[in-house]
């Protein structure tokens, strides 16, 4: 049985990265189709850390509001952690956020991310393996084998988050950039017979590293890593009989275990997309960039990868904004991705045995411990140092930087930056203008950009910002800078307000309508 279905999106890869994506198309009203090949949401243990910068733009689409702080907290809030396996670092963020650091499973996040996806209207399609991906000037068209048959989608667009091995990013012939692996390791779920083997946390000895977590009730989560060399076929599925022998190995006595489950194998081995757009195929998450896993950085890359392209994907479908919009999506996310690998290559290379690295890591602790007062790698690893490359002739310091969360005195009342970025509009934001001339640039792109009057604060010492959806500042104010008019039309074009053309299918309620 033969299957045709048109969007303007199809979405290949039901992980949360691509979830989250569907959500936010959905949410703005886009057409959306995602493919995934598994039937059901796993519930193998994978990531569970989001990180600071993933988290504020969470918050400001409408997720997990209930951590966000009441009044206008001041201040930092810190949050243990480990660079390279040596304790001692914070992970901080403004009091006036949600948090630096939100533990939840990947599993979790899926499902939730699926929900809202499926109430704004994306299609989510299970159990469909993907097998062919074609572009013309025209648009794609994705064709994929379900439990009933063939299935062929046709789109605009389409977004590979597909995992590492992107069936997506092969078909479409985007080459990436291959680090080898240098180092391997196993990770599984175990029940102990014996909790006192194996205590939680980070371990180190001459041989390898354990890495313990015990989840009451759900047995204990191990993961091994031998820094001496990759596996010789990383992928061969490890047996208990493995886990069992290099646990002996590293820690130098037998841990006695039953009921081995989710076994699997992982490395250093990353890679890096030579562009994240090829045309009118995207990537993003794994799809897009790999690296090893330490600092539990990957998953929070790859939601701000959603959050990045979701809003600027449905401004150009919906005619919004002009296609060049989409050019920025590789130029603002690629380099922040190729930081991680950076980072991440830079902490294997600590965490391995030896003289000199032994001299490298009595350094590094006092690094770790006086980064409370520089915070330049809690901000490297929560990504809250990321300033986006500028666009505009005449920038102004603010430009590329994101806007932390304030409390603001408006008609309306008392009202924060999170809260008045909810819709997923742009924001401009004008602080006391007596003559009117920024609200009066901005008038021919009421369709697109919302606009509020604040009282002057403080915190925010600047005339007038325009902050895009997902938090980051586009333009602001300055003497001999870019006018707001200008910036507009590079970003929405110069004929904002055309109207949006109805989808072949239904769509979700739209924030921009």
């Amino acid at each position: 049985m033969n299957s045709r279905l048109r969007a303007q999106v199809v979405i290949v890869g039901g992980g949360p990265v691509g979830m989250l994506l569907a959500a936010e198309l959905g949410d703005y009203g886009v057409s959306t189709v995602l493919l995934e090949a598994r039937a059901s949401v796993s519930e193998r243990p994978k990531a569970s850390v989001v990180h600071a910068r993933a988290l504020q733009g969470l918050v400001r689409r409408g997720y997990f509001g209930e951590m966000v702080p009441r009044g206008a907290a001041a201040g930092v809030v810190e949050a243990p952690f480990r660079f390279a396996g040596i304790p001692g670092l914070s992970i901080c963020a403004p009091a006036s956020e949600p948090g630096p650091v939100l533990r939840r499973p990947q599993a979790d996040l899926e499902r939730l991310f699926e929900r809202r996806a499926r109430a704004a209207g994306v299609r989510v399609l299970r159990g469909h393996r993907v097998s062919e991906v074609a572009q013309d000037r025209e648009g794609v068209r994705v064709a994929a084998v379900g439990p009933l048959g063939r299935v062929e989608c046709t789109a605009r667009y389409v977004v590979g988050a597909d995992g590492g091995r992107s069936t997506v990013r092969d078909l479409a012939g985007i080459p990436a950039r291959a680090y080898g692996a240098t180092a391997s390791g196993l990770a599984g779920v175990v029940t102990l017979e014996d909790p006192e083997d194996l205590p939680s946390g980070w371990h180190s000895t001459p041989r390898g590293w354990t890495v313990v977590r015990h989840m009451p009730g759900a047995g204990t989560h191990v993961k091994t890593l031998d820094c001496s060399g990759a596996h010789p076929d990383r992928r061969l599925e490890p047996t208990a009989a493995e886990l069992r022998a290099e646990l002996a190995r590293i820690t130098g006595k037998e841990i006695a275990f039953r009921e081995p489950r989710w076994l699997s194998r992982f490395s250093d081995f990353a890679q890096l997309a030579c562009s994240y757009r090829f045309g009118k195929v995207f990537l993003a998450g794994d799809a897009a960039h790999m690296h090893f896993p330490v600092g539990a950085q990957g998953l929070s890359t790859g939601l701000q990868d959603a959050l990045n392209l979701g809003w600027k994907l449905a401004y150009v479908v919906r005619r919004l904004a002009p296609e060049g919009l989409l050019d920025t999506y590789d130029a603002e996310r690629r380099p922040v991705a190729g930081r991680v690998i950076d980072n991440t290559r830079a902490q294997l290379a600590l965490m391995r045995r030896g003289p000199d690295t032994e001299a490298l890591q009595a350094l590094f602790a006092g690094v770790v411990a006086a980064d409370r007062v520089s915070r330049h790698l809690s901000d490297l690893i929560s990504g809250q140092d990321v300033v986006l490359p500028r666009r505009t002739r005449q920038s102004s310091p603010w430009e590329g930087r994101f806007l932390q969360n304030v409390s603001l005195r408006t008609a309306g009342g008392r009202r924060d930056v999170i809260a008045l970025l909810r819709a997923g509009r742009p924001l401009l934001l004008v602080f006391g203008e007596a003559d009117g001339s920024h609200l009066a640039q901005a008038r021919h792109w009421s369709q697109v950009v919302s606009t509020v009057r604040a009282e002057p604060t403080p915190r925010i010492p600047c005339e007038a910002l325009l902050v895009r959806p997902d938090g980051y500042v586009a333009w602001a104010c300055a003497p001999g800078g870019d006018r707001l008019q200008d910036v507009l039309e590079l970003y929405f074009g110069a004929c904002p307000g055309r109207p949006v053309q109805q989808p072949a299918v239904a769509a979700g309620a739209g924030a921009l309508s």
